[in-house]
């Protein structure tokens, strides 16, 4: 199986988890998918866009987006009680 062809089912397997987890509601389920959402878009950036072969951009960009990511699961923590 080529890379594309695993990336592809990567991320239908990801969608597939998103999709079970939003009918559930809470705190833990936000952590699980905005680490779905993390997966997903680490797929994307490695595997679409070929960051993965890039030296060091696949990492310029999935640190802010972890960043990006830690700050909505904070500001959700603080919002849900």
């Amino acid at each position: 199986m080529d890379r594309l062809t695993r990336n592809w089912l990567t991320l239908i397997a990801l969608i597939a988890m998103t999709l079970a987890l939003s009918a559930f509601d809470g705190r833990p389920v936000a952590v699980g998918l905005l680490a779905l959402a993390f997966f997903k878009a680490r797929a994307i950036l490695g595997g679409f866009l070929h960051l993965r072969g890039a030296a060091g951009w696949l990492a310029a960009a999935t640190v802010p987006l972890g960043i990006w990511l830690g700050l909505l699961w904070g500001l959700n923590a603080a919002l849900i009680r």
